[in-house]
């Protein structure tokens, strides 16, 4: 008896010594007790949850080295190694994790639009139901604050910054012919169909160290990574006609559309401005494939577009009118892979190659362009940890562009220019809280061209307010070189330059946004030539600068009245150049001192419709009046346009829409031309620049064929 009571003895003793009680208080990093927190050993049952104390405390078999891990919704995840029986009395402190959905966000100067941002300004619908931009992505992003009205040229004309400052990237690789060619006085739309993408992130300034040669905005459009199902879309336009087809497999996934747009038809019924002898017709045509990887994904995006049409316009030096031709053909290629490394690090690298042709005849003379272009990218990113990321990366450009100019006097005359420039980048995302995170970067370049390095750097931060609103500002240097039709000239020249600063205010909550940011912009090292146009016989300087300055609003209201969804931008700019051949600093004559855009869009249940309206407001731009003194010395009266939009649900899959631009018929003037020789009196006549027509009407069907049988093209109208 005595022999068994020692042996229970011996038992108890060894269970008791095998159980170790774990123990602590979970608090926040300013103290504040977490009630709720889990505890536990990984890899066991063995844990607990804390009280309202943050206190915790439980017992475990399990001995040696161990992972005890504390985790609570909202806050980084802790872990400590080490051996159980020294995990007693612990405090543990919580930190508050970064990538929640209310932390701050590094938005000054940005835009998006897209399922992957925390903060949406527009949603990826908004692109192409806006009234005004009938389908195209770059007509509703001019409803944006910091965007001018320049309404005959259809380009992105970004806070004082000309459109050839703006650059397009599709999948974060360049864009080189981004917008589809027209004739003078008659806007330009943006080549690629809005159905192939899903997210959209414009930059009206100090934008990421990743992107450069563009002073004064970027534009990311990102294609659909993998489409929900198969599909086909058909549509009838009182312009022409288009279809598309998806179709996916397990792992890859195959989109393409077709359109074909003839305004003859058009302008039988609704006559313009301008004398046609071959409407304008154009053939284009968009493909994605999509192949899924061990731990990534390929794409590979096409796309072309040929266009042709002849006319003769209205010129006042020339009584018989100016003949006008011209045919384009463009190919763009854009291949890119993203993917995984390891649990840390993941890589992006891509590739793009535009190829386009342009022949032109205006009057007796014949000029033909040849561009081709490529761009390289290779980018690595390390996630160190959730406060830490670095992004670093290197970069290729290459253009070749060829003209030969003809007429009655010079025959083939040859000219053009080869520039090539590499690139790297660094760039750092820190946060030091959910509240305050800051950006860090620097890009350098070196141009073959010019044989000229630059150093760019860039930054910002961002203050978290409050749970809805948050400050941020924003600094950076970008370089630019001159555009084609300068370096086909003169290539004795070195990049241009413009400096940003940026101050954002931005609320976010409760279905209602509203932005206001001010900004500076320094230029410096503009082209300047000495004669009316860039020829061969001017002379070049980099003695050109100036400044842009201003406030943008944006407010954005989906919730206070029912079923309706507006939006209203306001942008007051001050800006002031001495580039080109200017004779002195001047106000730009595509500016515009005010812009007000107006957009609102209303569901009605019982008509099955959604109906729309978009009103553009814009100042005066300026002119120089040769029967006065002074240069850039009055302004047009300001511009309106009011359109509206119909999208009416036949059934499930198929829609009637029908779209009015202009609808009030507002008799806009886009500035003057004036004689070139004085009359008898000594006084220059002039007419007005029109757009060839004062409204457009668009009328459209549209079908979907999906497998859910729900599906429909409300999405893209």
């Amino acid at each position: 008896m005595k022999q068994l009571t020692i042996i229970f003895c011996l038992v108890i003793s060894n269970f008791s010594t095998a159980l170790t009680t774990i123990n602590g208080k979970v608090t926040d990093v300013k103290g504040m007790p977490i009630p709720g927190a889990n505890v536990y050993l990984q890899g066991t049952y063995d844990g607990s949850t804390t009280d309202e104390n943050g206190s915790f405390s439980f017992v475990t078999s399990e001995t040696g080295t161990q992972t005890l891990v504390v985790s609570y919704l909202s806050f980084e995840t802790f872990t400590m190694v080490g051996d159980v029986t020294y995990m007693k009395n612990l405090h543990v402190r919580l930190r508050e994790d970064v990538n929640t959905l209310d932390a701050v966000v590094l938005s000054a100067g940005t835009f998006s639009a897209g399922d992957n941002s925390k903060v949406n300004v527009l949603k990826p619908l908004d692109v192409v139901t806006t009234a005004s931009a009938l389908g195209d992505f770059v007509g509703a992003l001019q409803t944006l604050p910091g965007t001018t009205t320049v309404a005959e040229d259809g380009r992105l004309f970004v806070r004082g910054g000309d459109a050839d400052e703006t650059r397009i990237f599709i999948d974060g690789i360049r864009v080189f012919t981004p917008y589809t060619p027209t004739t003078n006085n008659a806007p330009t739309r943006g080549r690629y169909s809005p159905f192939l993408f899903d997210g959209i992130t414009f930059s009206t300034g100090g934008y990421s160290a990743e992107f450069g040669q563009a002073l004064s905005s970027v534009l990311l459009l990102n294609t659909i990574d993998e489409p929900d199902q198969e599909k086909t879309d058909i549509g009838i336009m009182s312009v022409g006609g288009a279809i598309g087809n998806t179709q996916k497999w397990r792992e890859s996934s195959l989109s393409f559309n077709v359109s074909y747009i003839n305004l003859a038809p058009y302008n039988a019924i609704f006559p313009n401005r301008n004398n046609w002898i071959k409407p304008y017709e154009t053939v284009s045509g968009e493909t994605v494939f999509r192949k899924k990887m061990n731990k990534g994904l390929f794409k590979l995006y096409g796309a072309f577009d040929t266009t042709d049409f002849e006319l003769t316009q209205e010129d006042i030096n020339y009584p018989e009118s100016v003949h006008f031709k011209l045919n384009n053909k463009n190919i763009y290629l854009n291949s890119s892979y993203e993917g995984e490394l390891n649990a840390t690090w993941s890589v992006f690298t891509g590739i793009s190659y535009t190829h386009s042709s342009n022949r032109l005849n205006i009057i007796e003379s014949a000029v033909e362009d040849n561009e081709n272009s490529m761009h390289a990218k290779l980018k690595f990113n390390n996630r160190i940890s959730n406060r830490f990321k670095l992004y670093f990366g290197v970069e290729y450009y290459v253009t070749n562009f060829k003209e030969t100019y003809n007429d009655a006097s010079i025959n083939d005359a040859k000219y053009g220019y080869d520039s090539n420039i590499a690139a790297a980048f660094a760039e750092a995302d820190i946060f030091i809280s959910k509240n305050l995170a800051f950006k860090t970067g620097v890009r350098a370049e070196y141009s073959q061209l010019f044989e000229e390095a630059t150093i760019a750097p860039r930054a910002s931060l961002a203050y978290k307010t409050s749970g809805k609103s948050q400050l941020s500002l924003a600094y950076g240097n970008f370089y630019q070189n001159p555009s084609s039709n300068i370096l086909i000239y003169n290539q004795d020249l070195k990049a241009q330059n413009a400096s940003h600063f940026i101050a954002n205010y931005q609320y976010n909550g409760d279905r209602k946004l509203f932005r206001a940011e001010a900004y500076y912009k320094d230029y410096s090292d503009l082209v300047k030539y000495d004669t009316d146009f860039a020829d061969f016989n001017s002379n070049y300087s980099n003695n050109g600068s100036g400044y842009a300055k201003g406030i943008d609003f944006f407010w954005r209201d989906s919730k206070s009245i029912k079923n309706v969804d507006y939006w209203v931008s306001y942008s007051l700019l001050d800006t002031e150049r001495d580039y080109k051949n200017y004779p002195t600093q001047a106000q730009p004559n595509f500016v515009n001192t005010q812009n007000v855009s107006v957009v609102g869009k209303y569901w009605i249940n019982d008509w099955r419709s959604q109906v729309g309206f978009s009103y553009a407001f814009a100042s005066g731009r300026t002119y120089t009046n040769p029967n006065k003194i002074g240069f850039l010395n009055e302004k047009t009266k300001a511009y309106n346009s009011l359109s509206v939009n119909w999208a009416y649900l036949i059934s499930p899959q198929k829609i009637l829409y029908a779209s009015v631009n202009n609808v009030l018929g507002f008799k806009n003037i886009n500035g003057y031309q004036y004689a070139s020789t004085p009359d008898m009196n000594g006084n220059f006549n002039r007419r007005s620049l029109q757009p060839a027509a004062d409204q457009f009407f668009f009328v459209g069907f549209f079908w979907t064929i999906s497998e859910d049988k729900e599906s429909n093209q409300l999405d893209n109208l």
